[in-house]
């Protein structure tokens, strides 16, 4: 990507990005690179039981921290909202993932697609019991009554009081923070494509 001067956008909770900060770093300088990076909770303990696997919340933070040093741009991805769970977080995580200097943050609902409904409640049985139910009423408030609802334009966010309500907190955080919704383009037109097999090099 950085020898073709190709565009890319990257999305991670992970850590292993930091180890190509050298190369990213440069691309970012040329408008050919974002990041986002997920945030779920601001609890560790939460964070544990949910992603036991993934980096910690303060790490996520530290990985926003040390790409926006670099100047590469940030954005936080707060995801997935569960209703009844993390949605109380949503103005928490907004502060924290801008003083980690994030310039821009999105969000998205808890989405429970087919086999992962039924993953989804066992987990929830087994972490969080006495909220097991609200939790799920609310999922199914915003999904028109099913676990999911993966119609267009409602898969993402949801409908319902609810959605609205995390939708409104989510604005006004932002417009609060001085967060993004969009970030700018990327470039694509310093694309150099590789010679492919028989092409004539270019002199200079």
């Amino acid at each position: 990507m950085a020898d073709f001067r190709h565009p890319l956008a990257i999305t991670t909770k992970g850590t292993l990005i930091e180890q190509d900060i050298d190369l990213l770093a440069p691309m970012a300088a040329d408008g050919l690179l974002r990041v986002g990076v997920s945030l779920t909770t601001l609890d560790p303990d939460l964070s544990r039981q949910m992603e036991p696997r993934a980096a910690a919340p303060a790490r996520r933070l530290q990985v926003i921290r040390r790409l926006t040093e670099a100047g590469i741009p940030v954005r936080a991805m707060i995801a997935p909202v569960i209703p009844g769970l993390t949605d109380h977080e949503m103005e928490g995580l907004l502060q924290a993932a801008r003083d980690a200097g994030a310039v821009a943050a999105s969000w998205i609902m808890l989405r429970l697609p087919r086999e992962v409904s039924p993953l989804f409640q066992d987990w929830l049985a087994r972490a969080v019991p006495g909220r097991a139910a609200k939790v799920m009423a609310r999922v199914r408030e915003v999904h028109g009554g099913r676990d999911y609802d993966a119609s267009w334009g409602k898969r993402m966010r949801g409908e319902g009081l609810w959605s609205r309500l995390i939708g409104t907190r989510f604005d006004a955080g932002c417009k609060r923070l001085g967060l993004a919704h969009h970030m700018p383009p990327l470039r694509c037109d310093l694309f150099a494509p590789p010679l492919s097999r028989g092409d004539q090099p270019s002199l200079f």
